[in-house]
């Protein structure tokens, strides 16, 4: 009988031979082209890059692990999910631009009418709140050109600066790649930033936060695991809780401005609308008319037709988790420290789970055969702190701001 220590490797083996976002990304000389025939007044749909095949062989094992991982121990139950969710990939890789492709990625990442736990509300209604509660503050919080004034060379020294600081005992490489779509990429070993693009000093900081201190800490908290090194994968269906948990360590540690709070609801709307039929160039012209500049606003829609239709209907939906990602784990973290289990924040870090796992996995946290955290950022481990964030956010949830005048705030009550 297979054992799922085997499974364990047998699975991080596979894992390491499949690529989703890279494979999905448009190479840069495809937005140098939409711009150019932009500028030229005649913009047309960028082609979609060519993907190999995906190998049979992959296929094969993942579906093997599936089937032989013991779903009745907690352990075999995370791989088989896991394995579930990177078979799922790789089929979603082998369809681009089909309807089948935009289906498998609404079952791995979700879609904007999908209604969030604990509300009445879907995806896009929460997004829809959030633009328009911030609406208001964008005309005192404009960005400006000369914020962006930082090069990719800077930053990464910066960021290595804070990597010898955090993590006493690893290595992680910052490196540049021009051909980065997003504006990092993290793993156990390796930070990517984005190539020819200017930065701004709070990107620093958001890079730092979410890059090191979430994602690339959690890979290799993952990593130690003696039972379980599959906790270092940043599996397809732990999507959500991570980018959930990594902007919230913006918001928490002031690393995030209102521009950026808004481009992850602003996405949440470009899907729809690509679902709804809008193209590439309709979605482009709907961020730039948000306010975004033409160079963010063709990376913005390059991220919602990754490996999708460009004519529209079947966007890939990835971009949908960040909301929901960041109102999950604020209300994981609340319930945890509300039903005295505050152990559960620092076992979010025991690798790249999802607020599930956290929970499936904590009787095995107990025994010791998952290992406690080695790195967990500063604001995580203070829990009377994360505490009071925690109470005070949820109580400003009831204020309704149009109703307040701001010389009235501080009016004796009559």
């Amino acid at each position: 009988m297979t054992t799922d220590a085997e499974l364990d490797q047998r699975l991080v083996l596979v894992a390491s031979k499949i690529r989703v976002l890279g494979a999905l990304s448009f190479p840069e000389q495809t937005l140098e082209r939409f711009l150019s025939q932009w500028h030229q007044g005649k913009p047309e749909l960028p082609a979609q890059p060519p993907l190999a095949p995906p190998d049979a062989a992959v296929l094969e094992e993942l579906r093997a692990i599936e089937r032989q991982a013991d779903q009745g121990h907690p352990l075999g139950r995370f791989l088989h999910l896991t394995a579930e969710s990177y078979r799922k990939a790789v089929e979603m890789l082998s369809c681009t631009g089909t309807p089948t492709f935009h289906r498998l990625s609404r079952e791995i990442y979700g879609g904007p009418d999908q209604r969030l736990p604990g509300t009445h509300l879907t995806q896009l209604e929460a997004a829809d709140r959030l633009l328009a509660a911030t609406a208001a503050l964008t005309e005192a919080t404009l960005e400006h050109d000369s914020d962006y004034c930082l090069t990719a060379e800077h930053v990464a020294d910066e960021l290595r600066r804070r990597v010898d600081a955090f993590f006493i005992d690893d290595k992680i490489d910052i490196v540049i790649d021009p051909r980065l779509s997003a504006k990092a990429a993290a793993s156990a070993t390796r930070v990517r930033i984005r190539g020819a693009t200017a930065f701004s000093e709070m990107d620093i900081d958001q890079l730092a936060e979410h890059e090191l201190f979430v994602h690339s800490a959690s890979a290799l908290n993952g990593r130690r695991q003696k039972a379980a090194t599959a906790l270092s994968l940043g599996a397809p269906r732990t999507t959500a809780t991570q980018e959930g948990l990594a902007t919230f360590a913006e918001l928490i540690t002031g690393a995030i401005d209102l521009a950026r709070l808004r481009r992850i609801a602003l996405r949440i709307r470009a899907v729809h609308l690509a679902e709804q039929g809008a193209d590439f160039i309709d979605v482009f012209r709907y961020f730039m008319g948000a306010g975004q500049t033409e160079l963010e606003s063709v990376h913005s829609a390059m991220r919602i037709f990754r490996g999708g239709d460009v004519r529209g209907h079947h966007p890939f939906t990835k971009d949908v988790v960040y909301l929901r990602g960041l109102i999950g784990v604020h209300t994981f973290l609340h319930k945890a420290i509300a039903e005295v289990r505050p152990e559960l924040v620092s076992r979010l870090f025991v690798g790249r789970l999802t607020t599930g796992d956290a929970l499936a996995l904590d009787e095995l946290c107990d025994r010791g055969e998952i290992l406690p955290p080695k790195y967990v950022p500063h604001w995580a481990q203070n829990i009377r702190a994360l505490a009071a964030y925690l109470s005070f956010s949820g109580l400003l949830n009831d204020i309704d701001l149009d109703i307040v005048a701001i010389d009235e705030l501080l009016r004796p009550p009559t």
